[in-house]
């Protein structure tokens, strides 16, 4: 078969697939050769599929240069955790693995899962080892495949959430790689068949021209930014039951600057199925995508690309043609808001929920505030669970009255209380850029809580500080923190300068566009006051500030992403 293939016409990573070995690459080799932190080139690709990535610390650059010795390599382990639930006791063993082997935090990611970083290689596959002890996995987190599957996160505002929860694992089962090959190599399971004989029913040797990202939320919260994925599901609920489920497809914000065929795209409503339908659907979109994504060129490799290049309908038809997978029309739903509703809840369970904002998503300890401490001694008393946000916060779940003021004296004595924060910190976004990405020009994570204080002082001034305005900042215009879609986006240009990006909607139904390039951050300031001023003096009633800036003509509305600049 491999004769058929004209791999010169073909991005070089499909070849790097296709001779894996359904993802073995000879990554156990790479893992023992002690002369170096990294491991080969190939198989940095394919340990991707398993859920890590070779990084460096950045910051460490010249000085290691200068001794002439190689970067300073680690890893990032991504964990797969559908819907971001996750127990006390797994909590406190990610807990216990983060000091143990990594950098001493848990990073919370946009896709509700966790990320540990810093973990050398010498420790990498004890780690992941220990993280499948607890019953949790890594396999899929990364990689050419259908990755971590997000919905709605708070239990407390619908009592339709189990059945979304539950769905979210049932897509995540179905469309998991068959491989063999993450139990061979980090667990030590025998191969129990000849794995050239192995077959990957669904996604075959190749997999995935490139990631893929599902979402499932319950209107009118949006918290999972369901047009920002691949494929979503909106559930339609009617007296109190979800009947069905309108499907989104072509969503997706990662582009590149310099490169006008790339673009952040917000997905299509293309009709509605039942909810037994769902796992056809689910599976038919990837099909279509596995065979007709492009595969030379992986910058237009998502499934945004593939419906621009050969049209909305004749993807619709190519579904449509499949039994099970056919769709109705869409049934009308609304959205309010694309961030989380914090502070202690009360569900129809009688249970109590606390969604609490950690900022940038580092659970980490510091000079102020003990956080790490005080939800690893919550996870010990705990008679609930864990839930991550697809906003980078966590939600205390599910816990008994007494435990609920159990929890509130644990984190007062941290210093780590619930704070009385403004509007635009509580709906805030940064990728880790900085000093582990490889991929990013600037500063996020470690930067952006500075400048939101810098902001707030121009907030206050306009009494506006209590407004909720969606802020959100990138280190590269990879999208991870999915800075398209606030109302205020950064996204890195070179070390200490932003592309300014403003009229993303309150809902995250629309894309934001570029106001001003290339700004420090005193030129930020300076750009943003004004506007702070207008919008305080001359806003419509409950106006957002995305809506603003369009009405006043600051950027005109982008319709679709074609029309997108950087």
């Amino acid at each position: 078969m491999s004769e058929e293939i004209n791999w010169k016409e073909l991005s070089g990573l499909e070849k790097i697939k296709y001779d894996s070995n359904y993802l073995r690459g000879t990554l156990e080799e790479s893992l023992a050769d002690p002369l170096t932190g990294a491991i080969s080139p190939s198989d940095r690709q394919i340990s991707k599929f398993h859920g890590t990535y070779l990084q460096w610390d950045r910051d460490l650059d010249k000085e290691r240069k200068q001794q002439k010795l190689e970067p300073a390599f680690s890893f990032l382990i991504r964990v797969r955790m559908p819907g971001g639930v996750i127990s006390p006791q797994q909590w406190l063993q990610m807990d216990v693995l983060s000091d143990k082997y990594a950098n001493g935090t848990l990073k919370i990611t946009t896709r509700q899962t966790f990320q540990l970083h810093g973990v050398l290689k010498k420790n990498l596959k004890k780690t992941i080892r220990q993280i499948n002890d607890s019953l949790l996995d890594t396999i899929a987190a990364c990689g050419d495949v259908n990755r971590n599957v997000m919905c709605h996160a708070n239990p407390a505002e619908s009592p339709l959430y189990p059945e979304i929860m539950e769905l979210s694992k049932e897509i995540g089962r179905h469309l998991m790689p068959r491989t063999k090959a993450y139990h061979e190599i980090w667990l030590d399971e025998k191969l129990i068949v000849d794995s050239k004989e192995e077959i990957e029913p669904l996604y075959g040797r190749r997999y995935l021209p490139r990631k893929f990202k599902i979402a499932i939320i319950i209107p009118p919260q949006n918290d999972c930014d369901i047009f920002s994925q691949d494929l979503g599901f909106i559930a339609i609920v009617e007296e109190e039951k979800i009947i069905g489920y309108n499907v989104v497809v072509g969503g997706g914000l990662g582009s590149t600057f310099g490169n006008t065929s790339t673009y952040p795209r917000t997905g299509n409503v293309i009709g509605f199925c039942t909810p037994d339908q769902v796992l056809k659907v689910a599976e038919q979109v990837v099909l279509i995508q596995r065979d007709n994504g492009n595969r030379v060129d992986r910058k237009l490799a998502r499934l945004k690309y593939t419906i621009d290049r050969l049209g909305l309908d004749w993807f619709k038809n190519e579904l449509q043609k499949q039994p099970g997978s056919s769709l109705i029309e869409a049934k009308p739903f609304k959205l309010t808001r694309n961030g989380d509703n914090y502070g202690w809840k009360k569900g129809t369970d009688d249970k109590w929920h606390l969604t609490y904002f950690v900022e940038g998503g580092r659970v980490k300890n510091s000079d102020e505030i003990q956080l790490k401490s005080a939800i690893r001694e919550i996870a010990g008393i705990s008679d609930g669970n864990f839930i991550l946000t697809g906003n980078q916060n966590v939600i205390i779940a599910g816990v008994s009255e007494k435990v609920k003021n159990q929890v509130n004296a644990i984190l007062e004595k941290n210093n780590a209380s619930p704070g009385n924060i403004s509007g635009l910190r509580k709906n805030s976004i940064s990728c880790v850029a900085l000093p582990t990405c490889p991929l990013a020009f600037s500063e996020a994570e470690r930067y952006l809580p500075t400048l939101i204080t810098k902001l707030e002082n121009k907030l206050k001034e306009y009494k506006l500080l209590k407004e909720e305005i969606v802020i959100r900042m990138t280190g590269c215009p990879n999208g991870c923190g999915r800075p398209y879609l606030a109302e205020i986006g950064l996204i890195g240009k070179s070390l200490g300068y932003y592309n300014l990006y403003l009229g993303g909607s309150f809902d995250g139904t629309r894309l934001n566009k570029l106001y001003k390039e290339t700004l420090s951050e005193q030129e930020i300031l300076e750009v943003l006051d004004p506007i702070f001023k207008d919008y305080a003096q001359n806003r419509q009633e409950n106006e957002k500030l995305g809506d603003f800036v369009i009405r006043t003509n600051y950027v005109t509305e982008i319709k679709e992403g074609k029309e997108f600049q950087h």
